[in-house]
């Protein structure tokens, strides 16, 4: 008796034993799969230009080396700023000025035009480590509309000014302010002219009308962006535009909305968006991939897919540029293009502009 009794405890110690590595090895192994790519960098850097229907054959060679080396120039300003140490919101500021200073970009000296053929501009900036923010929309004199959003952030109680308002605030912190003709570029005003004849909203970089037809999804979207991560660990979104093409009524889009084109969270990430404004509002896709690495444990590059997705579920069209809090970047798009750039802490520096 005593025989089978010390027999069946052993069988008990056998199976519990293997049940107990079976669970290491598992867990192991999903500790490993957790693990790829989390390793902490230093600082990073991620930019957006704009995503769209951006096809290669449509792009001349001296257009596209125009992009290329303005994302460079642009993303080597925030990654000098990091790399000496400075801060997050420093690196998206400056970064954003560049392109906000580039006819390329819908933003700043680029912004497209409005039904009334003026130039309304919208931005953004939060912090992550605080959770503060600053936004501004429908100016029309303010040269760089990413300070005024970082003005309104860091130097007034409220995180949202527009119109007059805004540009009084402006006028009142000391910032450069320029006549709207400033804005002014031939190819944007030809651009709404021919919206105008078609008596439809067309979208930024595009060539053909799009907004109120579904049946059409050949249209693009323009907007800069720039998302960071600084060696003290603190983490900073912005974006800027100049909104949607022939846009009327005071139209908004999602680029100064927190939590819609913009938002930061040291505990998660900083998102940028760029899409038709009226989907990311709807979706709040900056909060919402920050909520799913939150409260789902969702990696950066696997909340990004899933709320692009659900982007593109309601038919809306475009994309985020995004660093977590290891550093780890995402530029994920549902278009067939967007301009981006990325530089690591060791320098390492990629440029895309086609979906490859």
């Amino acid at each position: 008796m005593k025989k089978i009794i010390y027999l069946f405890s052993f069988l008990i110690v056998l199976v519990s034993c293997r049940e107990v590595g079976e669970h290491h090895a598992s867990k192991a192994a999903t500790d490993e799969a957790s693990n790829i790519n989390t390793e902490k960098a230093e600082f990073s850097i991620v930019i957006h230009g704009g995503a769209g229907t951006i096809l290669k054959k449509n792009m001349t060679p001296e257009r596209e080396a125009a992009y290329k080396a303005k994302l460079e120039e642009a993303i080597r300003v925030g990654y000098e700023i990091l790399k000496n140490g400075g801060t997050s919101l420093d690196a998206v500021t400056k970064t954003i000025n560049v392109m906000e200073d580039s006819p390329l970009f819908n933003a700043g000296k680029g912004a497209v035009f409005t039904n009334a053929e003026t130039n309304e501009l919208d931005a953004s900036i939060m912090d992550g480590k605080t959770l503060n923010a600053g936004a501004s929309a429908g100016t029309t004199n303010v040269k760089y509309p990413i300070d005024l959003a970082r003005a309104i952030m860091d130097n007034s109680p409220h995180v949202m000014m527009a119109g007059k308002g805004a540009e009084t605030f402006a006028i009142e912190q000391g910032m450069e302010i320029v006549d709207p003709s400033y804005f002014h570029t031939d190819r944007r005003l030809q651009s709404v002219k021919r919206a105008k004849e078609r008596e439809k909203i067309e979208l930024d970089h595009d060539d053909k009308s799009a907004f109120y037809d579904p049946t059409i999804k050949d249209y693009k979207f323009g907007t800069v962006g720039c998302a960071a991560l600084d060696k003290d660990g603190n983490l900073a979104a912005g974006t800027s535009t100049g909104g949607m093409t022939n846009k009327r009524w005071g139209r908004v889009g999602d680029a100064p909305i927190i939590g819609s084109g913009t938002y930061a969270n040291n505990a998660t990430c900083a998102v940028s968006s760029t899409g038709w404004g009226e989907f990311f509002i709807r979706a709040q896709v900056a909060h919402d991939i920050s909520a799913m690495m939150e409260y789902k444990g969702l990696s950066l590059k696997e909340a990004s897919k899933a709320v692009i997705g659900k982007v593109g579920d309601l038919g809306g069209d475009g994309g985020i540029v995004a660093v977590d809090k290891n550093g780890n970047v995402a530029m994920e798009f549902n278009t067939a293009g967007m301009y981006r750039a990325t530089m690591n802490d060791k320098g390492e520096l990629t440029i895309g502009i086609y979906k490859e």
